[in-house]
């Protein structure tokens, strides 16, 4: 006879119904479960077993819970199921000859303790410990190569250009700042609190910040505009464009809980100041991940990078932490800390 497989507690962050308006806390359910702590005999040799340590909070998860797909992820999620998202684990059993078990990876995982994954070959394996393994879900993940890849693949950034970046202290928004003032520009960000100003000003190195719903109206030229808001702030932004420049489109946050998008009114700045604005998506450019971690990894170990982390701890404060996003709530990078490796 084999030996006994250990059960354990799994507790799980659920969907309850898809959203038809603006998603709510009570929209996520936590249920408690159990799991083997390993593969299935009958599971195929693809599958890792894993215990997630860290997962991110994303803008993005907010429209999955309306039941819209949204590129770089998988499927809308499934109503009765746990929601997913990126998310930094410990590998505890493996058939797939790529992981082994004691193994750190950072990929696609589900809110819940443990994790049958039955397709790993999208996880990253983590090979730099030396760094705190919550980066992975930001600094070093898919935050961080969406910043990378938005400003010095999309943007087509020169040394002393005037950058402006909204949502400036959050996920994205605070390594664009810091890339654009490495490359030797200068960087003004907008915050929605005095305390995230100051945030951009004294620590993140910004060269002028300020609160959007103190100063509404927009007086500066800009060369390159980073957008994670969309909206009014767009409309603003197309005012204030110098002669060709870029508009980057991340993220458009103040538009994803509306019944009605608000119309952009100012596109014929496009034609006149020759603008060109382009959108994309991070998961177009994972093959540059490599070149990130070996340009990020010197600029993190000299103190030359500064990332901010907002942390939940605890499974069940997963649900407030996601949904606080939405409010501008968190402060810095909003991720939940499940369990210490």
């Amino acid at each position: 006879m084999g030996s006994r497989v250990e059960e354990v507690p799994n507790k799980q962050v659920i969907l309850k119904d898809y959203s038809s308006g603006f998603q709510k806390e009570s929209d996520l359910l936590v249920k408690s479960g159990s799991i083997k702590l390993k593969v299935p005999e009958e599971s195929s040799n693809a599958v890792v077993l894993v215990k997630n340590l860290y997962l991110s909070c994303d803008p993005a998860m907010g429209v999955l819970m309306r039941g819209v797909p949204v590129p770089g992820f998988i499927y809308p999620y499934k109503p009765g199921s746990p929601i997913y998202g990126y998310g930094v684990a410990k590998v505890i059993d493996s058939r797939h000859p790529n992981f082994k078990k004691g193994d750190l990876v950072w990929g696609m995982t589900a809110w819940e303790e443990y994790t049958l994954i039955p397709k790993p070959e999208s996880l990253i394996k983590i090979e730099h410990t030396d760094i705190p393994l919550s980066y992975y879900t930001g600094l070093l993940g898919m935050a961080g190569l969406t910043a990378y890849a938005g400003y010095f693949e999309v943007s087509s950034p020169k040394k002393g250009e005037r950058v402006f970046v909204s949502a400036a202290s959050e996920a994205v928004g605070q390594l664009v700042g810091q890339f654009a003032k490495l490359l030797g520009c200068y960087v003004v960000g907008s915050a929605g609190s005095k305390e995230k100003v100051d945030l951009l000003k004294n620590r993140l190195g910004f060269d002028e910040a300020f609160d959007y719903k103190e100063e509404p109206d927009l007086e500066v030229r800009i060369d390159v505009y980073f957008d994670n808001v969309g909206g009014k702030m767009l409309d603003a932004v197309l005012l204030n464009m110098r002669i060709r420049g870029r508009i980057t489109a991340c993220g458009m946050i103040s538009q994803y809980n509306l019944q009605q998008p608000e119309g952009v009114h100012n596109l014929m700045n496009i034609i006149l100041r020759q603008i060109r604005m382009g959108g994309f998506t991070a998961d177009n450019y994972l093959h540059l991940y490599p070149k990130f971690l070996e340009k990020l990894l010197p600029h993190i170990r000299k103190g030359e990078i500064i990332y901010i982390e907002d942390v939940a701890r605890g499974l069940e404060n997963g649900p407030r932490a996601l949904m606080g996003l939405f409010s501008g709530r968190n402060f810095g990078k909003q991720l939940v800390e499940v369990a210490c490796e």
